[in-house]
C-alpha cells in the first residue's frame, strides 16, 4: 500500500513537472521569438532645420474709422428748398450740401438790420447835440448807444441764423448716400448725410498688457484686410491709451494709416502686425513638427542608426524636447533642443515612439509659409 502510494505520487508529480515545464519552454519561445520581431518602419514626412531672419511681429485685429469723419445734421429746424449734392459725391469743404427754406428768416434779418440803421442815426444825431449845444441829456446819449448795441445784437443774431439755413461740408470728403429731398422737413440732429475724408485713416485695436512694453509711439504697422487679400497698408502708432482695461487687461492702442486710392473704408475689419524690434535669426520648422503638451514641447529628430540590406542606412525616430519663441504663419521658431541641420518630423508622429525605425516619403509635405494666405493648401 505505501509503495503504491509513492508512485502515484511520483506520477502525478511528473506530469505536473511536465506541464510547467512545458508552459515554461512555450513562455521562452515566445520571448526569444518577440525578440526577433521588428515592427515594419513607419513612413514619415521630414524637413531639415535652417536658419531664417525673423522679424517679431505682435498680432492684433482691428477695426477702421476715419481720421474725419461725421454726419452733417442741422443745428436748427427747416424745410429742404434744394439739395445741392448727390450720393457718393466728393465735396470740397464749404460745398453747399442742402438749402433751407430761408426768406422769412432774411426778411426779419434786413427788417433788424434797417432798426440797426436807425439806431446808429439817433445816436450820432443825439451825440453831435450832446457834445455842440448840451441840448440832450448824458442819459439819453447812453440809452441810444444801449439801444445801438442792442440792434446790432439782434441783427447779427438773425444773420447767424440765416447762415444756419445753409449746410455745409464742414471739409473735404466723400459723401454717403442720402434720402434728403427737397420739401422734406428737417429736424435739429436728424441725419442729412455722411461725410469722410478717406486719405488717411485710423486703426483701433486691443493688445494684452504684457506686450505693453514691446510697443511705442511711432512704431511701425502693416494691416491687411480680407477684401485684399496679399495687400499691406503701412502705418505707425500714433497714440497708446494711459489706462488698461481692468475687466480684459488689453491696452487699446491708435495707429494712422495711409490709405491710397481710398481701398480701405471705416468701419472695416483689419488684421494688424505690429512690428517689434529689428529681424533676428531663428531655427524654423512647421508647426506641425512640434508637438505642445502640458509637460513640455517635443520634437522628432531622424538619425541614422548603422546600415541595412544593400548598404541602405538605417534611420530611427528620437524623440527631443524643445524650446520654442514664437510662431509665424506656418512656422514655429526653436531655440534649443534641435541643431541647424537635423532632420526633423514633420508629420506621422503619432505613429511614432523614440527609437521606432522610420522611412522619410517628402510627396505631401505640411505648409511651411511664414506668411500664409487665405485659399493656401
Amino acid at each position: 500500500m505505501i509503495l503504491a502510494m509513492i508512485i502515484m505520487l511520483a506520477a502525478i508529480g511528473l506530469l505536473f513537472g511536465g506541464i510547467f515545464g512545458y508552459h515554461a519552454y512555450k513562455a521562452h519561445m515566445q520571448r526569444k521569438s518577440m525578440a526577433r520581431f521588428r515592427p515594419p518602419p513607419v513612413a514619415v514626412s521630414a524637413i531639415e532645420a535652417r536658419y531664417m531672419s525673423w522679424q517679431p511681429r505682435i498680432k492684433a485685429v482691428g477695426s477702421l474709422r476715419a481720421v474725419r469723419g461725421v454726419d452733417v445734421t442741422s443745428e436748427i429746424a427747416g424745410m429742404v428748398r434744394r439739395v445741392y449734392f448727390s450720393s457718393g459725391q466728393v465735396s470740397k469743404k464749404n460745398q453747399v450740401l442742402v438749402q433751407f427754406n430761408a426768406g422769412p428768416d432774411i426778411a426779419l434779418l434786413h427788417s433788424l438790420e434797417a432798426a440797426a440803421g436807425l439806431a446808429l442815426t439817433v445816436y450820432e444825431r443825439d451825440k453831435k447835440q450832446f457834445f455842440a449845444a448840451q441840448a440832450v441829456s448824458r442819459a439819453t446819449l447812453d440809452a441810444d448807444a444801449a439801444d445801438l448795441k442792442s440792434k446790432r445784437a439782434q441783427a447779427a443774431q438773425q444773420r447767424e441764423i440765416v447762415a444756419e439755413k445753409t449746410i455745409r461740408a464742414p471739409f473735404a470728403g466723400k459723401l454717403g448716400i442720402s434720402t434728403v429731398n427737397p420739401g422734406q422737413y428737417i429736424n435739429p440732429g436728424d441725419k442729412i448725410v455722411t461725410i469722410q475724408a478717406l486719405d488717411m485713416l485710423y486703426a483701433d485695436f486691443y493688445l494684452p498688457q504684457q506686450e505693453f512694453s514691446r510697443i511705442s509711439i511711432g512704431q511701425r504697422v502693416i494691416a491687411g484686410a480680407d477684401a485684399y487679400p496679399g495687400r499691406e497698408f503701412q502705418g505707425l502708432i500714433t497714440s497708446i491709451n494711459p489706462q488698461v482695461d481692468p475687466s480684459t487687461r488689453n491696452v487699446e492702442v491708435e495707429a494712422v494709416f495711409h490709405n491710397p486710392g481710398h481701398k480701405l473704408l471705416p468701419g472695416m475689419y483689419v488684421t494688424v502686425d505690429i512690428l517689434a524690434g529689428g529681424p533676428q535669426r531663428y531655427l524654423t520648422l512647421p508647426q506641425t513638427a512640434v508637438s505642445f503638451n502640458p509637460y513640455g514641447e517635443t520634437a522628432f529628430v531622424v538619425e541614422k542608426a548603422g546600415k541595412g540590406p544593400g548598404g541602405k542606412p538605417i534611420l530611427v525616430a528620437r524623440q527631443v524636447f524643445v524650446t520654442t519663441a514664437g510662431t509665424r504663419g506656418d512656422q514655429v521658431a526653436v531655440v534649443s533642443g534641435i541643431k541647424e541641420g537635423d532632420i526633423v518630423v514633420t508629420s506621422g508622429q503619432l505613429k511614432l515612439r523614440n527609437g521606432a525605425q522610420v522611412i522619410i516619403n517628402n510627396s505631401i509635405q505640411p505648409s511651411d509659409n511664414p506668411s500664409p494666405k487665405p485659399g493656401d493648401s
